[in-house]
């Protein structure tokens, strides 16, 4: 069961995930969770570092969708101006919207890779559909409310996989 959990990678920052890592790696597409995962959960538009990582990714031909549990005007705001597909109030780690992010990237689960900040919502739903996992560190220190109950959770987690030598993170 702790396996659910255990993502395939994991990385410092979003901003580090290449595009030609990616390609070599057999993958054609990204979701990728969009608060403390792109940016800050109340920042309300993308940097123009992830403006560029963003471009550099659709450069080399990737697909991207982002599916975030917040709330359509959040996330419709953030991914608009972007032309980013996007799907809301995702209710992960349920798979229905995995399936969904499939069906709009139009590939198959082994050439899409899921990215986020968090163990029991994106690595947990991305791994009970069958994708591959980045786990990236939040970019933020504060959190919504629920999610500052889910880190409590994820702490011991992760604490469990570092005993085992199956994880190393920075806190």
């Amino acid at each position: 069961m702790l396996n659910h959990f255990l993502p395939s990678a994991y990385v410092k920052s979003v901003l580090l995930i290449k595009p030609e890592d990616l390609l070599e790696n057999g993958f054609k597409g990204i979701i990728t969770d969009l608060d403390n995962t792109l940016v800050e959960w109340d920042r309300a538009d993308a940097t123009q570092d992830i403006m560029a990582w963003f471009k550099s990714m659709r450069d080399a031909g990737l697909q991207i969708t982002v599916v975030s549990n917040n709330h359509i005007e959040r996330v419709s705001h953030f991914c608009d101006p972007l032309g980013i597909p996007y799907i809301c109030e995702a209710r992960k780690p349920m798979k229905k919207s995995f399936h969904q992010a499939l069906a709009t990237l139009g590939l198959p689960k082994k050439e899409v890779v899921m990215i986020g900040d968090q163990l029991l919502t994106d690595v947990l739903g991305a791994n009970r559909v069958g994708l591959q996992t980045i786990l990236v560190v939040p970019v933020a220190s504060s959190d919504a409310t629920i999610t500052k109950f889910n880190r409590a959770i994820e702490r011991r987690i992760m604490a469990r996989f570092k005993r085992k030598g199956l994880l190393t993170w920075e806190d």
